[in-house]
């Protein structure tokens, strides 16, 4: 039925206006909107109609990872170029990319067949165009060459492709190339200043030159406003992006329950939970925003933000979860601005529930075939930041003229005037991030008799040690320690069966361990391996996480393994049976 409905599609475009471009099996998720752009600052600020592009970015559909370099197409010449901040996706910004300023040699491609208009000065731009170019097989074919990929493998189903729009733009003076995402990060580190002189292009036509219809890539479809100038924080969690896809996606559920919404936390854990803020006009420090959040039976009031106009911010409370598996309701309000959400259904979860099965000396697998290591989604890093204000003070005279009249009858003008400040706030968005490292030492048991060193035999225990330090800029009111960790064993296939890591020691670094094994005598911290399994690499993947920030979650993949050589068979001669 899809093939029928891409060639129905072909054929309209063959008597359409539009330009006859043959379809691969691509879907275009994407939208568009904005507005007028208002004048520049003559000379130094102000961007063309047409000085536009797009930045391209295959990704691997099964975990969302970029896997090319991006790839930026325009249709103009854009050698005069001078700053840009290099080939980064707005995944790989997500993923804890920093945003760094280059005055090397912009690379681009003008492709063979012209990018239709990206970015309009009015907000019009044909979004049917644009889907129909991004998804036709010639365009796909000449991002294919540019990235070394065959077209058969980037349109076979595992891969989308990650399209932004790219402004070329004159800023001070100065010519730049900058994604929606880039302007918006370049803005915060300028406390305002890209804004302040490019507003209507970088904060709305940039931005909204694209937009997702449907949720993909960790991303929301956009629902908010069309016409207007949008805050740095709403481009970098909603704008500035499209996806074109090449088949639905399985819609097979995850094997495990491990990360699976925005607020979903695990039990008897510390956890952040963050909304946005967003302001129309200026709360400053005269009169600041209060925002409540009521968490189960608990309130905790978040006071003197302060935002400055068309801007945006996080809010959040740290809080811990309970005990016991549920779901807890929290609501929020705010006394000024409107909040990106004001009630909240978080899923409170308990991850202890599919531990192996006591492996004995009957099992046999004598199909066993060793899988892939499991590659979850990763965020090692992340950044947020809150808005300050300092009084900028500008003494004004104001005249206040009067007549004075003296005893002789005559008399003169006297001004009775008085200084008034006329001042204004200066704004700074103060920026913190966090970094996640995260190490794993797999051991043979220290009751494996004949084990030598990182060598031991099938049939015997193994020992995990995971350590955890969030380090950065950011207080420890902001964040939490690592505090969650869960191990997958290749004899499951890295499928089926887990292991909850225990935490041994918390806080900030913290160290987890397996959880003591109810089969072990002595009730140790270990997890037997099967007697059949085959020599070689035994090796255990654990997946680190609850690592909160306001920005989000730190997540890592870890993974280390033992020698198998021989079997328990070989240290006892009395019979088949496992022993620790």
């Amino acid at each position: 039925m899809k093939r029928i409905i891409s060639a129905l599609m072909c054929l309209f475009l063959l008597f359409s206006a539009f330009p006859t471009f043959v379809f691969a099996e691509g879907e275009g998720n994407v939208d568009n909107g904005g507005g007028g752009m208002g004048d520049g600052e003559a000379g130094k600020n102000f961007w063309n109609p047409g000085q536009d592009g797009c930045r391209v970015t295959v990704i691997r559909a099964s975990d969302n990872k970029p896997v090319t370099t991006p790839i930026d197409l325009t249709n103009k010449d854009e050698s005069s170029i001078y700053f840009h901040f290099g080939k980064k996706s707005k995944l790989h910004y997500k993923s804890g990319a920093t945003l760094a300023i280059s005055t090397s040699k912009y690379i681009y491609t003008v492709p063979s067949k012209g990018l239709p208009t990206i970015i309009e000065d009015n907000g019009n731009a044909n979004i049917d165009a644009i889907r129909s170019y991004f998804c036709s097989s010639e365009t796909i074919k000449q991002i294919s060459q540019i990235v070394g990929a065959s077209y058969e493998t980037i349109t076979n189903g595992n891969y989308k492709l990650l399209i932004e729009p790219i402004a070329y733009i004159t800023f001070g003076g100065q010519r730049y190339a900058m994604t929606a995402n880039e302007a918006a990060l370049y803005d915060q580190k300028l406390s305002g200043g890209l804004r302040a002189k490019m507003k209507d292009l970088s904060h709305k036509n940039l931005p909204l030159a694209m937009f997702l219809e449907k949720a993909d890539l960790g991303y929301p479809a956009y629902t908010g406003s069309r016409t207007s100038a949008q805050s740095n924080s709403t481009i970098i969690s909603s704008l500035g992006l499209g996806v074109v896809k090449f088949r639905e996606d399985a819609g097979e559920e995850p094997d495990d329950p491990v990360i699976t919404a925005n607020y979903t936390y695990r039990v008897d854990t510390d956890v952040v939970t963050s909304v946005e803020l967003n302001t129309s006009s200026e709360i400053d420090p005269d009169s600041p925003a209060k925002v409540t959040f009521r968490v189960g039976g608990s309130t905790y009031n978040v006071t003197n933000i302060v935002i400055p106009e068309d801007e945006s911010q996080l809010v959040w409370v740290k809080w811990h979860t309970p005990s016991t598996p549920q779901t807890v309701n929290i609501s929020v309000s705010s006394n000024k601005g409107s909040l990106s959400v004001t009630s909240i259904a978080a899923k409170v979860e308990n991850l202890d529930t599919h531990e192996p099965p006591n492996p004995t000396a009957r099992d046999r697998n004598d199909s066993f075939s060793a899988a892939a290591l499991p590659d979850k989604p990763e965020y090692l890093s992340r950044s947020w930041g809150v808005w300050s204000a300092r009084w900028h003070e500008y003494l004004v005279w104001h005249e206040h003229w009067v007549w004075r009249t003296h005893e002789d009858g005559t008399g003169e003008w006297v001004d009775k005037g008085k200084w008034v400040d006329e001042g204004w706030w200066d704004w700074t968005f103060n920026r913190y991030a966090a970094s996640l490292t995260a190490n794993m030492s797999l051991l043979p048991d220290d009751k494996a008799p004949t084990a030598n060193g990182k060598t031991m035999r099938s049939g015997y225990g193994v020992k995990v040690s995971v350590t955890g330090d969030v380090d950065g800029s950011a207080p420890n009111s902001h964040i939490t320690g690592l505090q969650t960790a869960v191990a997958y064993f290749p004899e499951w296939q890295y499928k089926s069966y887990w292991r909850l890591l225990d935490l041994t020691r918390s806080g900030n670094p913290s160290t987890l361990q397996f959880k003591a094994n109810k089969y072990s005598t002595y009730n140790r911290r270990v997890h037997f391996t099967p007697l059949w399994y085959p020599d070689g690499k035994y090796e255990v993947s654990v997946y680190a996480f609850d690592a909160w920030t306001p920005a989000g979650m730190l997540v890592a993949n870890l993974s280390d393994y033992v020698t198998i050589k021989g079997n328990v068979y070989d240290d006892w001669h009395v019979g088949p049976q496992l022993v620790e």
